[in-house]
């Protein structure tokens, strides 16, 4: 079993970890807002009239897809 007690000559790999973490969490973050962007849009489709189900075709989506993005 290798000594995990002294980890300097890994830094180099730990640091990589630790921006692979952030660079996850920044793009998270970034789907997060997409999918609340994509749910106004969809809403504002819907109150303009326009059916889930022809949102759905546009999208090449079923309308349940549809539902679940709103549902958001």
């Amino acid at each position: 079993m290798a000594d995990t007690s002294d980890l300097s000559r890994h830094r180099s790999t730990i640091e990589q970890i630790k921006e692979a973490r952030a660079q996850a969490i920044h793009h998270t973050r970034l789907a997060r807002q997409f999918a609340l962007e994509r749910r106004d849009l969809m809403q504002s489709l819907l109150d303009q009239g326009v059916t889930q189900a022809d949102i759905a075709r546009e999208l090449g989506v079923s309308r349940q897809a549809i539902q679940k993005m709103l549902a958001c």
